[in-house]
């Protein structure tokens, strides 16, 4: 009965089973142009043990990143083909936003609050506005219209809405408090209290995506997709990998003081514009060749998922990481950068609740996501 399949189940086994470390090595290193910016990882490195001026150390750490974000996404791909969709999806977005994670508490313990939050909401808005418009407007520029599960897009959409009002709270706490210590003292345990509910938010919707409505989110298999590097390999290049953005995170993060003052930028520009391009290098990449390939239920599962990491995983742990060393992390953020997240959910929103995505939609996105970026630039953001 399954005769006819066995020849193509032994040859895909045995072509994995001919996988080796050095072919492995050889296949990732050859699986992206972005590998020609691994040559900033030794500068960076040399520049930033150096008395380097800040600027450089930013910008060559800046630039490290950028490959080995997405070689840590290409390794995330490779377990995922060996997972399914669903898990490869979870995958990418954990290990992508394993990035923000590391500066973020990196710059926490340095004290750089303001940041903090503003790589958090640079990341949404970077997700949501960026890597998406550039999904809808690359994916559906050879196509009439994409298609994805509208369920599955809707409940992340609303666990969106659910992080955005979780901003909105303590905005409207901070607008209605009598006196400021009243508020910051109120503002710091909503903080603490939120924070312990979005985490549990996101442990029950990991249950909801992997294990009672696991179909919504998975794509069809293609069957000429196999695993190019061996699983033991993908698995260690993972941590190395981390551990190098880890490194180049703390310099970059070191570099920031110095960049403002030299460059006339406001920190908060650097946090929501800058510092998100580089972590989200890997969802970036990931996304696009996704939708290309018309695979829109894992393009969705990407970039929205990551947001929701976000929101929902990554913003909380900062709270609590705050609290447990000593720093004022609240998610009272200032109130033009939580009504801008708050326009953007709700223009995503309206356009994914459809379940079909057009290049016209991406152009919107992106449309928007520069106008946040012009606006963030110009305006006069308050500092500590």
């Amino acid at each position: 009965m399954n005769t006819e399949n066995e020849p193509l189940i032994g040859s895909s086994t045995h072509r994995q089973q001919d996988l080796t470390f050095m072919s492995s090595l050889k296949t990732t290193m050859a699986s992206s142009y972005f590998n020609i910016l691994l040559i900033f990882v030794p500068m960076a490195l040399i520049a930033s043990y150096s008395d380097a001026s800040a600027p450089i150390v930013f910008s060559l750490n800046f630039m490290a990143i950028i490959p080995l974000a997405k070689l840590l996404g290409f390794a995330t791909e490779e377990i995922a083909l060996r997972t399914g969709s669903t898990i490869g999806a979870l995958l990418n977005a954990t290990f992508g936003n394993a990035v923000e994670l590391i500066l973020g508490i990196i710059a926490l313990k340095e004290g750089l609050i303001r940041v903090v939050q503003a790589s958090i909401l640079g990341s949404i808005l970077s997700n949501i506005l960026l890597v998406l418009g550039f999904c809808f407007l690359l994916g559906g520029s050879t196509r009439q219209e994409q298609s994805f599960n509208v369920t599955a897009a809707q409940t992340s959409s609303s666990l969106l809405a659910l992080t955005t009002l979780s901003l909105l709270i303590p905005a409207a706490f901070s607008a209605t408090a009598s006196t400021a210590s009243e508020a910051k003292e109120g503002i710091l345990k909503l903080s603490h209290g939120t924070a312990l509910v979005l985490l549990l938010v996101y442990v029950l919707f990991l249950f909801f995506q992997l294990k009672t409505h696991t179909y919504l989110y998975e794509d069809e298999a293609d069957e000429d997709e196999t695993p190019s590097t061996t699983l033991s390999f993908s698995i260690v290049s993972l941590i190395v990998i981390a551990g190098f953005v880890s490194l180049h995170a703390e310099f970059l993060v070191g570099a920031i003081e110095g960049v403002v003052d030299s460059w006339g930028i406001d920190e908060t520009f650097v946090g929501i514009i800058l510092l998100p391009i580089v972590g989200n290098a890997a969802e970036h990449v990931s996304s696009v060749t996704f939708a290309l390939k018309n695979k829109m239920n894992l393009c969705i599962g990407i970039a929205v998922s990551s947001s929701l990491q976000i929101g929902l995983l990554v913003t909380p742990v900062l709270v609590i990481a705050g609290w447990i060393i000593g720093q004022p992390m609240t998610l009272f953020f200032e109130n033009f950068e939580t009504v801008i997240l708050f326009s953007s959910v709700l223009i995503v929103n309206y356009l994914i609740q459809d379940g079909r995505s057009n290049w016209l939609e991406g152009v919107q996105l992106l449309s928007v996501y520069a106008i946040v970026a012009l606006a963030f630039y110009v305006h006069p953001t308050a500092k500590e």
